[in-house]
């Protein structure tokens, strides 16, 4: 094992182990790529959209132990080991359904690493063979023989205070960090980080659970959402201010953001008689066949409002058919590395909603898609018209070397890449962002190396370009500039 890495500027750099896979093979084309990185590898870190837990940061106590840092909250991680027949319940994801789990973390470590090699030719092997290095000093690869050795090695660094929570996301540069969270959800952990001067953790708006119909615990959320907001929900009206409030108060603590999920792009606003009609039905738990779809279509629009009138950028996730797999859902829950991606179209579906607000200036909706067939035929042909639309990272299943590649030849000769989002890091696990960022930005290198060599774009283009997509195009399109 290495010595640990010291806090500092570099702290985060490359051992190359790992990374130089995102390179060309080409030697021409690897060190114009290599000299594209040197200029933005240090640039700080914007990450507009992710999951990370704000308790941890507002508390600032020590990260968990291994097992709850790289295995337990990483979808990533335990998809693909359930894949090979490793029971959920022995690498201690929770279940909701009271089947006893694994509380040993060493033991779920060995597990991890008995089944590491599943792990070859995929980002999330990349992620972890970086992180391992980069933040741990862990020079071998990880297998079951060496497995207690590097779980000694990064426990012990865990107890250290520079491996402290706000330690770290000094140490990682990170200029923004960007929770998801409920629109019921109080804020207490935000509003504590404010209080005590830390104010680049914003909150993001997500509400969903209360959006969509179908929810799970529909019912429940809305009276959760008439508690937090101070408003008796008691009709479509009183609804649609209830959220309003909620949106004022993420607002008032930072978020410059809401957040929304779809399987579709659908957009279709209603008759006011028409939703009211819908809203009272499902108010009375008798909802009607179709009245759901309906209703998400019509909040997405009304969404697409509110953000016009209060400046939160609206981000739109489509094309996920989420908890495919029922029985892992009715035993863990959610977001459980079941979501598997759908068709989808977005030119005749959105068009409601551009036709309201796409040429608005106050207005700016971000656009994430699993349907990657998708990005050149629809998506990167309206970014490059719509002033309001930009276009967001590959997500999920293409936030992988070959998927932004083929994202960047998708998009950015029709969009333009200042119509382009820019990256977010869309994780739960915190000590990931850098690796994560590292590999979005060896891979624009390589990109923008590639086409400067075939005289696609200069030397200064390209060197701009690099900039913009590392770091400028997420501050500009989530309005953290």
């Amino acid at each position: 094992m290495s010595t640990p890495p010291t806090a500092g500027a570099d702290a985060g750099r490359t051992t190359d182990r790992g990374a130089d896979r995102c390179f060309s093979p080409e030697p021409s084309t690897r060190a114009l790529a290599r000299e594209l990185y040197a200029e933005i590898e240090s640039l700080p870190l914007v990450s507009p959209h992710g999951h990370v837990d704000p308790r941890m940061l507002a508390e600032d106590a020590p990260l968990p132990d291994p097992a709850q840092l790289f295995i337990i909250p990483d979808h990533y991680v335990f998809r693909m080991l359930y894949s090979q027949g490793l029971p959920m319940e022995d690498v201690g994801v929770p279940s909701r359904d009271g089947t006893p789990v694994e509380q040993d973390p060493r033991a779920i470590w060995r597990r991890f690493a008995q089944h590491f090699q599943l792990f070859r030719g995929t980002p999330t092997g990349l992620w972890l063979t970086l992180e391992l290095e980069r933040l741990f000093g862990v020079d071998e690869k990880l297998r079951a023989e060496n497995a207690d050795e590097i779980y000694d090695v990064i426990e012990t660094r865990l107890r250290l205070p520079e491996y402290r929570p706000r330690a770290l996301f000094e140490r990682f540069n990170i200029h923004t960090l960007a929770t998801t969270d409920a629109a019921t959800d109080t804020l207490e952990h935000h509003q504590a980080m404010r209080d005590s001067g830390f104010t680049r953790v914003r909150p993001t708006f997500r509400p969903d659970a209360v959006l969509n119909l179908d929810a799970d615990g529909w019912r429940a959320n809305l009276e959760t959402l008439a508690r937090v907001s101070g408003i008796d929900v008691t009709d479509y009206a009183s609804y649609l201010a209830a959220i309003e409030q909620r949106r004022a108060h993420f607002k008032a603590l930072g978020a410059t953001a809401t957040d929304h999920a779809a399987l579709t792009a659908d957009v279709a606003p209603l008759s006011p008689a028409e939703v009211g009609a819908i809203f009272a039905r499902a108010l009375a738990g008798n909802s009607a066949a179709g009245d759901a779809p309906r209703f998400t279509a019509h909040m997405l629009f009304e969404m697409a409002r509110m953000s016009s009138e209060d400046g939160l950028v609206m981000q739109l996730h489509v094309g996920s058919l989420r908890n495919h797999n029922r029985a892992v859902f009715e035993r863990f829950g959610l977001d459980k590395g079941a979501d598997i991606p759908v068709a989808t179209t977005w030119t005749r579906a959105l068009r409601p909603l551009l036709d309201a607000y796409g040429n608005d200036p106050r207005y700016r909706l971000v656009v994430f898609t699993l349907d990657e067939s998708s990005y050149s035929r629809e998506l990167a042909p309206m970014a490059g018209h719509y002033p309001a639309l930009r276009l967001g990272a590959p997500w999920w299943f293409f936030d992988s070397v070959k998927g932004m590649e083929r994202y960047l030849d998708a998009v950015l000769e029709t969009a333009g890449a200042y119509n382009l989002a820019g990256f977010n890091d869309d994780t739960r696990a915190f000590a990931s962002i850098p690796a994560r960022h590292e590999v979005w930005r060896r891979v624009v290198a390589n990109w923008l190396a590639g086409q400067t060599l075939r005289g696609l774009m200069d030397d200064e283009d390209a060197r701009a370009l690099a900039r913009a997509l590392a770091y400028e195009q997420a501050l500009d399109s989530y309005r953290l500039s």
